[in-house]
């Protein structure tokens, strides 16, 4: 399954809940499919989409769902552990993982021979999920977090446009939609 349509059939699930999205094309990939005043959209800062994520879903109720990518979750392990350390119950991490670094030329990572599902129960996250062409995501907003999904991905970049915002308006959006709650 392409990256896009993980995330086309992720966000069809999704109703209320805040997402924040990691950088680059993920980022591009939703906006096209699903733009939403409930999405931040990462446009720098490489391995931080699950830090904002898990301060995020400490300051409020709302699920939180964070799309990662692998090379970011390779970035940034000790994130898996402050995140089954606070544990938060409204926190869902989706790792999709294309075993590249896909935003910055395709370089492979390491997940072709690391398994990152194993990584995270390892560190104590007890709901996981693995989805390859099925994704039933209204499992994952059922369980309690934090959660853990993993999902193989194929290589490779959706042809969307680039996100038509600046990075100060999509802040301040998504913060408008914060303090809603």
């Amino acid at each position: 399954m392409e990256r896009i349509e993980a995330i086309k059939k992720i966000t069809e699930t999704l109703e209320d809940e805040l997402v924040i999205c990691n950088i680059g094309f993920p980022s591009r990939e939703l906006y096209a499919v699903k733009d939403s005043t409930t999405h931040f959209y990462m446009l720098g800062s490489m391995g931080m989409a699950s830090s904002i994520g898990l301060g995020l879903a400490l300051s409020q109720k709302r699920k939180v769902v964070v799309f990662d990518g692998d090379g970011s979750i390779l970035m940034n392990m000790g994130t898996l552990v402050t995140i089954f350390s606070q544990n938060p119950g409204n926190f869902i991490l989706v790792v999709l993982d294309n075993q590249c670094y896909g935003s910055t030329g395709s370089q492979c990572t390491y997940t072709t021979d690391v398994d990152l599902h194993k990584i995270a129960k390892s560190v104590g996250f007890k709901n996981t999920f693995v989805f390859d062409e099925i994704i039933d995501f209204k499992q994952v907003l059922d369980a309690k977090g934090p959660i853990f999904v993993h999902m193989k991905v194929k290589a490779g970049n959706a042809d969307v446009p680039v996100i038509d915002m600046e990075p100060e308006e999509i802040k301040e959006r998504f913060m408008r939609e914060i303090m809603k709650i």
